[in-house]
């Protein structure tokens, strides 16, 4: 069970930057993981392994944009060569609004990237992504988005998030993985995942359970004929999204690579033939 002396060992600068953190993360917990079905020590793992890789553990809430140069070019080597990142090198504003505008609900020419750049255990970005975890919970984010990182909206937001991102069945049977894409909507930052989910093991005297729900997936795809094979192995690693997304494409389905009810009920369908 996660304690505030568990949460306060885990995170013990968090309050440094948001005060009153902790303790608002703790009143809130009961209702919150009750209310989205975190009930058990597993799956509060993986969620605040997650939360922690993403705000670093409490310190860094807002999504820090302040780049170099070559930093822009690691970064997104798709949208600035050397001049460019040169004209936009430790400006977070304007990379703000260079990178996200144009997408995730955010208007070109506006400052939307820039109001709308990630925040709270989840780094929610995106005015779209605001404006859904707002209706969720029934706050004005689009509005005030920085009532996510309230000490008294903090848990619901980020767990919310993790909700709403299919992260939940991967949770439950333990596959970083499939919880990583589903949050990330890539790989980035596996290893300290991972790390991190080991850590919250550790913590809460948690051991490790089979990944039934991906290896399900796998077996289902390779059983419909995916090529090249999948190796069934439970991880929601890039072959498997790759065959997730070539499905959904040939099903009519939207094609986001995540394993959601609707991929899911089309897996069955596929399989009791026609």
């Amino acid at each position: 069970m996660l304690t505030s002396d568990i949460l306060r060992n885990m995170w013990p600068h968090a309050d440094t930057t948001v005060a009153g953190l902790t303790d608002g993360m703790m009143a809130a917990m009961p209702t919150v993981f009750a209310t989205y079905g975190l009930t058990s020590d597993l799956v509060v793992a993986h969620a605040m392994a997650q939360f922690s890789e993403e705000c670093g553990a409490g310190t860094e809430v807002v999504e820090n944009l302040n780049y170099s140069a070559q930093g822009l070019m690691n970064t997104w080597p798709s949208r600035f060569d050397a001049t460019k990142a040169a004209a936009f090198a430790r400006d977070p504003e304007k990379i703000a609004n260079e990178v996200y505008n144009g997408r995730m609900g955010n208007v070109i020419g506006s400052d939307d990237g820039w109001t709308y750049r990630g925040r709270g255990g989840s780094q929610v970005t995106g005015r779209d992504g605001y404006a859904s975890l707002g209706q969720t919970l029934g706050l004005d984010l689009v509005g005030t988005p920085d009532l996510v990182n309230d000490p008294t909206h903090f848990l619901a937001c980020a767990v919310a998030d993790f909700i709403q991102c299919g992260c939940l069945p991967f949770a439950v049977n333990d596959d970083v993985s499939g919880v990583t894409y589903h949050l990330n909507g890539g790989y980035i930052g596996l290893a300290d995942r991972t790390v991190w989910l080991a850590k919250w093991k550790s913590a809460l005297n948690v051991s490790g359970a089979a990944a039934h729900d991906t290896l399900w997936v796998q077996q289902s795809l390779n059983q419909l004929g995916t090529t090249p094979p999948l190796v069934t192995d439970g991880s929601y690693g890039p072959a498997t999204a790759a065959a997730v997304t070539a499905f959904q494409l040939a099903h009519g389905l939207q094609v986001d690579g995540k394993v959601g009810p609707q991929t899911i009920a089309a897996l069955e369908q596929a399989l009791a033939g026609p």
